[in-house]
């Protein structure tokens, strides 16, 4: 049954009990001249299984990877996600605990959050991790203002091969903190080392470099690593946390601070969150690290604990002495990551890197060979590359869309002068079949 609105007997009883005379008194705070005057012109209320009914016809209009082939990638990735990640992460002990305010009582989250730390230092090579942050955006952010802590420098060199949310991100942080981001200009998809040594000077605070970058290239990073500390700089590293099953860890080309987006570890694509952000660094760096950092220890009766070591956030010590205000870190998001790295181990990760490896490079060959689209830019690639052809991005994500193929990410709109160039990502996810019907649907195109 509808409900219907408040009779004028109930209205009279509300006042009463409120102390109210008249509805024009209990309004009279709100000055005239904000006031609403009129009727809402508002659908009739309905009922539980009525409103079911219209949000699962709503929810019928959105194109989901998984009912349909999807090549959309550019920081987003569908992999499979093993059972046990929501059975174990689903658990009310996790689901519905919240920041431990008094930590040492929860020694279990402790545990799992400890675990995930050591997880994402061993997959990036570095020394200490923090318990994760909001996004890969905002690890990079974080990483930067460590990285002018550290030196007492005012400028960051950003490329232009770098995610376009993250470098917005970083452009936000950085001009309200008095600090100057330098945009580096890209050369045939990859960042240019000419452009980056030019402008390698001593008031550089740290170059951060993504690799793979957002085109899908992978970038010379011990190079851009060189480059760095010859001027004094940090080199932090923005990566994909499954590309480190096949490509070196950051820790192996000398890198700093390593920072990613988490979501490929364990969490869905979801219409673009909630994910997480981890930030790991080397060791000397531990006291400019943001956010929380889980230490083991023994109690008083010699028994393995776990405590939160280091809070260098304004919520712990005097604001002028915090290295950053990060309060939420995402902690339900980094446990999926932490149970589903334990779940398919050190053989499955590598894996997974190869799938995705193989299935980009039989699609990049197939696409050469039978279709009119070609490569935008040469070069090493991970699981993604950038392909142009007869019709700008658009059009092609719309006659691929009409065949049942969710396509890539239009290029264009991030690079106006590339509205021709797609960007195709695979995953272990794609099947042999799926890439087959992307290449015949491309392939119609002309």
């Amino acid at each position: 049954m509808a409900y219907t609105q408040n009779t004028p007997e109930e209205i009279r009883e509300m006042l009463e009990r409120i102390g109210a005379d008249s509805i024009d008194e209990l309004f009279a705070p709100i000055p005239k001249s904000v006031r609403f005057r009129g009727d809402l012109n508002l659908e009739r209320a309905l009922s539980e299984p009525e409103i079911l009914r219209k949000m699962g016809e709503a929810a019928k209009l959105n194109s989901i990877p998984g009912e349909m082939p999807s090549f959309l990638g550019a920081g987003a990735y569908r992999h499979h996600i093993p059972s046990l990640v929501d059975n174990l992460a689903g658990r009310s002990e996790f689901a519905t605990s919240y920041t431990p305010y008094q930590p040492e009582a929860s020694q279990g989250n402790l545990q799992a959050t400890y675990e995930y730390q050591t997880m994402i230092c061993e997959i990036t090579g570095m020394d200490v991790s923090n318990a994760s942050h909001y996004d890969g955006a905002t690890s990079a952010a974080e990483a930067a203002l460590m990285a002018l802590g550290s030196t007492g420098r005012n400028r960051v060199l950003i490329p232009g091969t770098l995610h376009p949310d993250t470098r917005a991100v970083l452009h936000t942080y950085l001009v309200n903190r008095d600090a100057e981001p330098v945009d580096i200009p890209l050369k045939d998809g990859r960042t240019d080392l000419d452009a980056l040594r030019e402008r390698a000077t001593p008031e550089v605070a740290a170059i951060i470099l993504q690799t793979p970058n957002f085109l899908g290239l992978i970038e010379e990073a011990a190079e851009v690593s060189q480059i760095a500390h010859s001027a004094g700089a940090l080199m932090i590293a923005a990566v994909d946390p499954i590309s480190l099953g096949l490509l070196a860890p950051p820790g192996d080309y000398d890198a700093d601070i390593a920072v990613g987006e988490g979501q490929p570890l364990g969490n869905p694509v979801s219409f673009g969150g909630p994910w997480f952000g981890f930030l790991a660094a080397r060791q000397k760096y531990v006291r400019r690290m943001p956010g929380r950092i889980v230490g083991e220890t023994l109690d008083a009766d010699g028994r393995r604990a776990y405590v939160l070591t280091l809070q260098a956030r304004e919520q712990h010590i005097r604001r002028a002495r915090a290295t950053s205000n990060i309060c939420t870190n995402q902690g339900l998001c980094a446990l999926r990551g932490a149970i589903y790295l334990t779940t398919i181990g050190k053989e499955g990760f590598r894996h997974v890197a190869e799938l995705c490896l193989q299935k980009a490079h039989y699609a990049a060959d197939a696409i050469q060979a039978k279709t009119p689209f070609r490569p935008r830019f040469e070069g090493p690639f991970f699981r993604e590359f950038s392909i142009h052809g007869p019709v700008s991005a658009k059009e092609c994500n719309q006659r691929l869309f009409d065949k049942g193929i969710i396509g890539g990410f239009d290029l264009g709109r991030v690079f106006p002068q590339e509205e021709s160039s797609l960007l195709l990502s695979f995953t272990e996810m794609n099947t042999r079949e799926e890439i087959d019907f992307l290449v015949w649907g491309l392939s119609e195109i002309s």
